[in-house]
């Protein structure tokens, strides 16, 4: 799993670095940045998903990568 921060976005709540310490830094005025370059381990997921669920902003989410979800019969790019 791999996550991404939108600084942007980010209002400083620190509920990131609330619920996974491993994976957010907090700067003075309490803004969030990655530590390493998003990738989270297996035993940090659930950490992360709980980041990504509580930001009041949105502001991180998971990276789209890899394996895509199977499209239903009928959606653009589905099997005929």
């Amino acid at each position: 799993m791999k996550i991404k921060l939108s600084k942007t976005l980010c209002d400083g709540f620190g509920t990131c670095a609330a619920h996974a310490p491993g994976l957010f830094a907090l700067d003075e005025w309490g803004y969030a940045s990655l530590m390493g370059d998003g990738s989270v381990s297996p035993d940090q997921e659930a950490n992360a998903e709980r980041a990504i669920i509580n930001c009041p902003v949105h502001a991180i989410s998971k990276e789209q990568g890899g394996r895509q979800p199977p499209t239903e019969a009928g959606e653009p790019g589905a099997p005929q």
